[in-house]
């Protein structure tokens, strides 16, 4: 059974969350919150296995929330819910530290799928939003990043082809698409990818995501 925290300030929008999650056999909601800093509170006190978190909210939004949660060392992981015209923020709350991004309007399915995959320890981007932040994101490095990469003791710590595998998960490919071009088998994709998330000290993907974009170890599509 996987618990949620809601944190949305729209009643309605809460409403219409909890009557889905609810009607689902495999989840449950454990809260509700109005704002950031309600969040903060009822996540320590409920310990959910996601937080389903609004950005725009009065009084402490929703990134410094995933921030202090994040921070907080709570087990609890979150899933940020946005619209197509919050691109920079749903940036900043790559760097606070969500495990996920899907779209307001995704469908139920979409969004059942996504709060499993979080809670099971993955990581979820609606995929019209993927290359869009990780783009946006990498504007905001510095031009120097790619000079540190090889001095880094989380990259020095990898073999050859765990730096692969790093590499593959910063250009945003799944497990299959990895295996596909590395030739391997997806499960044996599977067990690296484990093996460098331990080792960088990454959360989830997403997190490897950022260490990978920071080092320059990716760096956007360039425009067609």
């Amino acid at each position: 059974m996987t618990t949620v925290l809601i944190v949305d300030d729209q009643p309605l929008q809460r409403l219409g969350f909890r009557m889905l999650l609810e009607s689902t056999p495999d989840t449950a909601v454990v809260g509700e919150a109005a704002h950031g800093g309600e969040a903060v509170r009822k996540a320590a006190e409920l310990r959910p296995d996601v937080i389903l978190m609004d950005v725009r909210m009065p009084g402490m939004d929703g990134i410094e929330a995933t921030r202090r949660i994040v921070a907080s060392g709570d087990r609890s992981r979150v899933l940020i819910l946005t619209t197509f015209d919050l691109d920079e923020y749903a940036h900043a709350a790559l760097r606070a530290g969500a495990s996920g991004f899907l779209l307001k309007d995704a469908h139920p399915e979409e969004l059942l799928a996504g709060i499993r995959a979080v809670a099971g320890g993955d990581a979820v981007i609606a995929p019209t939003l993927t290359r869009r932040l990780l783009d946006a994101y990498a504007r905001h490095l510095p031009h120097e990043s790619s000079s540190r990469k090889a001095d880094d003791p989380r990259v020095r710590a990898l073999t050859t082809r765990e730096h692969e595998i790093l590499v593959a998960i910063g250009q945003g490919w799944s497990n299959r698409e990895i295996a596909e071009r590395l030739v391997v088998a997806e499960s044996t994709v599977k067990t690296h990818v484990g093996r460098v998330l331990a080792k960088v000290g990454a959360r989830d993907r997403i997190q490897a995501v950022i260490l990978a974009y920071d080092l320059g170890l990716a760096r956007p599509n360039a425009p067609e």
